[in-house]
């Protein structure tokens, strides 16, 4: 199934307000950390409700700082 880096950063989206009552828009280059505030918790919520929303396992080495590194991973698990 291949998507686009939107339709990911949609998924992205959905997951965030549904798991992490994130309210506004997601950016690519929106930071994690700084700018959607996601400490330890949060960021391991995030990651396991993506990883189901998209039915893929994303590797726990990966250096994801940005809403678009995690929607590239994604899209690269996707096609893969």
């Amino acid at each position: 199934m291949s998507l686009s880096t939107a339709q990911i950063i949609d998924g992205i989206a959905e997951v965030a307000r549904q798991h992490l009552e994130w309210k506004g828009e997601l950016r690519p280059e929106m930071r994690l950390v700084e700018d959607l505030e996601l400490d330890s918790l949060k960021t391991l919520t995030l990651a396991l409700e993506v990883e189901n929303y998209f039915r893929v396992c994303l590797d726990e080495e990966a250096e994801i700082l940005t809403v678009g590194d995690l929607a590239a991973i994604i899209r690269d698990l996707c096609d893969g």
